[in-house]
C-alpha cells in the first residue's frame, strides 16, 4: 500500500491524541490493543477508525494487563504494537512492560497522565507518573521515555519511540498530559516517514541463537512463523532463550539489557535549550509545563531578569550531562512540573549542590500560571545571591 494511501500527509488542526494515533501509523504500526480510559480516548477511538482501513488490527481488551500482555504477543508474531492508557491502567500494565523488558520486545506504550494517585482526576492533567515509568516495574533496567509539549511533537515523537524501540529491543514510553492530548494545534504529517526495520538474522535458522547479542549488546529478532525457533520466556534465560537459573546468567543478562541502552545516550537523548546563552537562571521543565514555563521566561525578560529555559524530550534515562553542563552555567536552577516533586529530584542529583534548586509544584488538576513560575524564578535568584 503507497505509503500516502496509509498517511494523513498534509497540515492538519488536531489533539495531541489524535496525533499520537497518525504518528503510530506513520511509522508502521499496525495493532493497537488497549482498554478505555481517559484521557487517551481519543487515541483509541482515531486507531479503532484508521487500523481497519490500512489492514491493521484494533483490539480491544477486557483490561490494561491483557492489553499489555497482546502487544508483546502481537510484536513477536511480527507487528508493530501500541497501547496507551492513563495513571490507573499504566499500574496494571507494568508488570507486562517488565515482560517485555526481559524478552526484548519493541513497542511502544502512551502513558496520557492526569491528576493522580488511584481513579483521581480522571479528565484533569498530572504529570505524577514520571518516577513510576522509570522504576514501575519491579527489578533493575532502563527504559526510554520521551515527553512531547505539542500535538506535533506528539506526532514526530511517537514515530521515534516506534524506532527506537526497533533499534534497541525495548519498549519506549511516550510520557505525555491531558493537556497535551486534549489540546489542538497544527501538524504537520509527511507523506512518507522512514520506517525503522525490524533487525533481522543474519545466519540461517539451524546456527540462529534468539539472545546472542550483536557488537552493539542488541540481539536480532525472529519472529514466529518466520522458520527460526524462538523461544520466549520472562525468566531469566541464556542465548537460546532458554532458562538458566544461575547468578552467573542473571548477571550477564541484566547488565546488558541496562548496558545496551546506557551505552548509547546520543541516539536517544534529546532537549531544546531556550534563552540560555546569557542565563543566569535555568528553569528546567518537560510537557505541558514547560509551554507555561516558556510564558513566564518572557515575563521574567521584561523585567530584566536573565532567564532560559531547558525542555527536556528525553527524560528517561536521565539526561545528566545535558542538566550538569546548565548547572555550571547558571546561578540556579527552577523545575517546574505537575506534581510534588519528581523530576527535581534527578535535577537536584545532578547539580549536587553546585547550585540552589527551586522546585514549582502542585500536584495537578491545572496547569501553572506564569506568575507561579516567576516566583519560583525570583526565589531562586534571592538564594542565589
Amino acid at each position: 500500500m503507497p505509503a500516502r494511501a496509509v498517511t494523513l500527509s498534509g497540515v492538519h488542526f488536531m489533539n495531541g491524541d489524535e496525533a499520537i494515533a497518525e504518528g503510530a501509523i506513520a511509522a508502521g504500526c499496525r495493532f493497537f490493543a488497549a482498554y478505555p480510559i481517559t484521557p487517551q480516548s481519543e487515541i483509541a477511538e482515531r486507531m479503532a477508525r484508521r487500523l481497519p482501513q490500512i489492514g491493521g488490527m484494533f483490539i480491544q481488551m477486557e483490561d490494561e494487563l491483557a492489553a499489555m500482555a497482546a502487544v508483546v504477543g502481537a510484536a513477536w508474531g511480527g507487528a508493530k504494537a501500541m497501547t496507551a492508557t492513563s495513571g490507573p491502567g499504566f499500574s496494571l500494565m507494568l508488570e507486562n512492560l517488565g515482560l517485555a523488558i526481559m524478552t526484548e520486545t519493541p513497542c511502544v506504550l502512551v502513558n496520557v497522565q492526569r491528576g493522580a494517585p488511584s481513579t483521581g482526576l480522571p479528565t484533569a492533567v498530572g504529570q505524577a507518573d514520571m518516577m513510576q515509568a522509570r522504576w514501575g516495574s519491579h527489578g533493575h533496567y532502563e527504559i526510554i521515555a520521551l515527553s512531547p509539549a505539542s500535538p506535533q511533537e506528539a506526532f514526530d515523537l511517537t514515530v521515534r519511540a516506534f524506532a527506537l524501540s526497533e533499534r534497541f529491543r525495548v519498549p519506549v514510553l511516550v510520557m505525555t498530559d491531558e493537556v497535551v492530548g486534549h489540546m489542538y494545534e497544527r501538524v504537520e504529517i509527511p507523506e512518507e516517514v522512514p520506517e525503522a526495520p525490524r533487525r533481522r538474522p543474519k545466519v540461517p535458522p539451524e546456527e540462529f541463537l534468539p539472545y546472542k547479542p550483536e557488537e552493539d549488546l542488541v540481539p536480532p529478532m525472529a519472529c514466529a512463523g518466520e522458520g527460526y525457533r524462538v523461544h520466549v520466556t520472562g525468566l531469566t534465560h541464556d542465548e537460546r532463550g532458554y532458562p538458566d537459573m544461575s547468578a552467573e546468567a542473571h548477571e550477564r543478562l541484566v547488565r546488558r539489557l541496562v548496558e545496551k541502552i546506557r551505552r548509547y545516550p546520543e541516539e536517544y537523548t534529546f532537549w531544546e535549550e531556550v534563552n540560555l546563552s546569557d542565563a543566569e537562571v535555568a528553569v528546567v521543565s518537560y510537557g505541558i509545563s514547560a509551554r507555561v514555563a516558556q510564558g513566564a521566561i518572557e515575563l521574567a525578560r521584561n523585567k530584566g531578569l536573565k532567564v532560559g529555559m531547558l525542555r527536556l524530550v528525553t527524560c528517561w534515562p536521565f539526561p545528566d550531562e545535558v542538566v550538569r553542563k546548565v548547572a555550571e552555567r547558571v546561578k540556579g536552577l527552577v523545575v517546574v512540573e505537575l506534581n510534588l516533586g519528581q523530576m527535581a529530584r534527578e535535577v537536584e542529583r545532578v547539580a549536587s549542590g553546585r547550585v540552589p534548586v527551586v522546585g514549582v509544584y502542585h500536584a495537578g488538576g491545572r496547569i501553572h500560571t506564569p506568575e507561579e513560575v516567576l516566583s519560583g524564578i525570583e526565589e531562586v535568584l534571592k538564594d542565589a545571591r
